[in-house]
């Protein structure tokens, strides 16, 4: 028979497994990396307003900019819909936050609701300061420069 204990679990004979686990004394709480975490984009520098269909940017910034009858100039779907709208909400009633008097079948089709306002997104800085390498030793030295 062997010298191992039977059950792994934790508090099953801990005392004679704890030179066995990790070779020896065991380690203290990892350090935190000090600075932001996350996507590593930095923090959001404007808000702007994208088509749903093809995330072209557009020009409007407020309900009033955005004709009824407005569609995008990249792809040519209508931009005053129910899916470009920040109140829409797949489940919600109706799916609209607000209160509407009847529902609007189409999500995609283009409206006259008066309760519409545009869907803002953050946008996030590029790195445009750097130079793009010229060629390939150019942009492995880039990539591990401090």
């Amino acid at each position: 028979m062997s010298d191992a204990p039977k059950y792994r679990q934790r508090g099953y004979k801990d005392s004679e497994r704890s030179e066995e686990r990790r070779g020896g004394a065991p380690q203290g709480p990892r350090e935190k990396k000090e600075g932001p975490r996350g996507r590593g984009l930095g923090a959001p520098t404007e808000t702007a307003f994208r088509c749903g269909s093809c995330g072209e940017r557009q020009l409007a910034s407020s309900a009033s900019d955005i004709a009824a009858d407005a569609v995008c100039g990249k792809c040519g779907q209508p931009l005053h819909t129910c899916s470009n709208c920040q109140h829409f909400d797949t489940s919600t009633r109706w799916e609209c936050r607000q209160t509407i008097p009847e529902r609007i079948a189409r999500k995609t089709a283009a409206n006259a609701c008066a309760l519409f306002a545009p869907k803002a997104v953050q946008e996030f800085a590029k790195d445009r300061d750097r130079p793009a390498p010229t060629d390939a030793r150019a942009a492995f030295d880039a990539l591990f420069k401090l």
